[in-house]
């Protein structure tokens, strides 16, 4: 779903007169850190412009990644016991086909105007510098995507580290370590 799309239904439901609560039902693995983002904010903003209406976030399968960075924006996130819930990292992949060029006699041949035009490169051999900014790029972005969720579920989230690693849980877990209600 596009956060247009989302951001556009969550304003209707929260200025519908009729709606006493809003329910946002989630099956996702996630997606681009700012489209979430934007989609957390706005839910920051429509629960503050309408504090009498509660914000339920309902995870279905599957609220990882940056569904789950979504599902911390609301009051409360309940999920089946065996959702699977969390996935609080950054992942950014790709190929290195400089290997197979060789074996295969192929050249790459590239023309750019600014120095790192060519970054990351997948037909480029890796450099150093380019990954370790990346990593960089990376880590800024992970430390976003915890502070959401700690703004987001407060003192509900159990003192655990592994929460912000990486890993899914089964919903009965996420609600043992806080970043599930029910």
């Amino acid at each position: 779903a596009s956060a247009d799309n989302i951001v556009g239904s969550l304003r209707r439901a929260f200025e519908d007169d009729n709606s006493v609560a809003v329910i946002m039902r989630i099956n996702s693995s996630g997606g681009s850190p700012v489209q979430s983002g934007y989609v957390y904010d706005e839910m920051l903003r429509l629960r503050d412009k309408h504090p009498d209406k509660k914000l339920y976030a309902v995870i279905s399968d599957v609220g990882a990644s940056g569904a789950y960075y979504i599902a911390a924006a609301a009051d409360e996130i309940y999920a089946d016991k065996a959702s699977l819930v969390g996935s609080i990292g950054v992942v950014a992949g790709g190929f290195g086909f400089t290997g197979a060029m060789e074996k295969l006699g192929l050249v790459r041949r590239l023309y750019t105007a600014g120095e790192n035009k060519a970054f990351l490169d997948p037909f480029s051999p890796e450099e150093e510098q380019e990954v370790q900014f990346w990593e960089d790029v990376l880590e800024t972005t992970h430390r976003q995507f915890i502070e959401s969720v700690r703004e987001g579920r407060g003192d509900r989230l159990a003192d655990d580290e592994r929460l912000f690693s990486g890993l899914v849980w089964s919903g009965e877990q996420a609600v043992e370590l806080g970043l599930a209600d029910g």
